[in-house]
């Protein structure tokens, strides 16, 4: 029925009726028309020039926590700003995304995907996201644990008998206490053909057959080291029956309408492929010019890295952790414990898939750097602050520029919570 009509009926049945009920009508006819006006204002938010169309009422976690349109916008341009100048010259070229309680303020991309047939970079671009997909390994686990299949203190032996080494937990493994050296450097000295691609299955079997000596002694100490995510990962496949790719796609990706994102596999490839068949090539710099990055053996191992995804889908993840979607607030919160607490020589802790800032209890964190990708996540959960950046390059911005946008406190964003407006501090 057309507005227009609408409204004309209820004033007619407003006349023919007492003048209390009248009144009563009148009011709700009042309210109904300052609604209609009201709520496409709120929920419009709109983007800075260039910016791709965001509707904030839509991605939301909290429904009664919506975002004041005029100071998002501000927020959203200086932070477009930043960008924008850093892309001269490609000096940025990649994609951002900033969230804040929940809302997505700001996503966008710069640049382009491949610098020899110059294709350009959207926001659905899956960029390799190199140790930052550590934590999707984390979450596969947690996913486990909650399902009852997977004892975070029980040793991995349980699960993989023929593991060589004693009293490695899986909790280990996620908090890189398990003493464990690095599986590259086997790899580099003990496989021979290197034209074919190691599985997890062949890192296992190398480990088995050589026995390397240990770092020091499980939950003696703490070592960041890329073996301990790609056993999380080995673990799962020995859990599930699955593929570490299958069982991400089926418990991670698909639920959260994650559809640009995929695990890496070349468990059916029997040498090692030139490029990496994607749309995004990392890049790497032989004097001034770009060079894609060839693909190696190294990636048939996953776990430690592998996850390939574009900005809009990892704002999506971002948006499932803040609402624990995936798993409880429980289990979430043990992801950003500190796992050694009573370490002090580096200064930053670890938790699960997470390094837990030092000075800021609160702010969790990872990047990575492999094969001509770089990835920044940086959450400030005090403050409800996510920012996230992609990148196809192995030169550029340094993480300074991306701590100061998370930090800043110069442009507030106000919030809607039922009727009334309150500043971020308030929140």
């Amino acid at each position: 029925m057309p507005l227009k009509i609408f409204f004309h009926i209820l004033l007619q049945l407003i006349s023919k009726l007492t003048s209390r009920t009248e009144d009563l009508l009148k009011m709700w006819l009042r309210l109904t028309l300052l609604l209609l006006l009201f709520f496409p204002i709120v929920f419009s938010c709109n983007n800075a020039p260039g910016e791709e169309e965001i509707d904030h009422s839509e991605l939301a976690i909290d429904e009664e926590v919506i975002c004041d349109t005029t100071s998002a916008r501000l927020k959203s341009e200086w932070i477009d700003s930043i960008f924008t100048k850093m892309s001269k010259g490609y000096w940025f070229n990649g994609a951002v995304a900033y969230l804040e309680q929940g809302c997505l303020i700001y996503q966008n991309a710069f640049g382009i995907s491949n610098f020899r047939t110059k294709d350009t970079l959207d926001i659905h671009s899956p960029f390799q996201l190199a140790s930052v997909s550590k934590m999707f390994a984390a979450m596969s686990a947690m996913i486990l644990k909650e399902d009852g299949q997977l004892d975070l203190d029980a040793d991995i032996q349980e699960y993989i008998p023929s593991f060589p080494y004693d009293s490695v937990t899986t909790r280990l493994l996620l908090t890189h206490r398990s003493g464990l050296s690095r599986y590259m450097s086997l790899a580099h000295e003990q496989w021979t053909n290197k034209t074919v691609p190691m599985s997890n299955d062949d890192m296992l079997d190398l480990y088995e057959e050589h026995v390397p000596k240990p770092y020091f002694l499980p939950d003696h100490g703490f070592h960041y080291c890329n073996t301990n995510y790609a056993l999380v990962a080995s673990v799962v496949e020995a859990i599930t029956n699955m593929s570490y790719a299958e069982f991400v796609q089926e418990r991670i990706f698909d639920p959260l309408s994650m559809d640009d994102s995929f695990v890496y596999d070349m468990g059916g490839d029997t040498t090692v492929s030139f490029y990496v068949e994607t749309e995004v090539m990392g890049h790497t710099y032989k004097g001034w010019r770009p060079s894609r990055v060839r693909n190696e053996y190294l990636n048939g191992v996953t776990g430690d890295k592998g996850i390939y995804t574009s900005i809009e889908d990892l704002a999506k993840f971002d948006q499932a952790i803040t609402a624990n979607l995936l798993v409880s607030e429980e289990t979430m919160q043990e992801a950003f414990t500190r796992g050694s607490a009573k370490y002090w020589r580096r200064k930053d802790n670890y938790g699960f898939g997470w390094r837990i800032k030092e000075s800021e209890d609160s702010t969790a964190f990872h990047f990575g750097w492999w094969k001509g990708y770089r990835a920044y996540y940086i959450r400030d959960m005090e403050a409800a602050k996510t920012l996230i950046v992609l990148t196809n390059k192995d030169k550029g911005p340094g993480s300074s520029i991306y701590w100061n946008i998370v930090r800043d406190t110069n442009h507030p964003i106000q919030f809607l919570n039922q009727n009334h407006y309150f500043p971020e501090s308030e929140l």
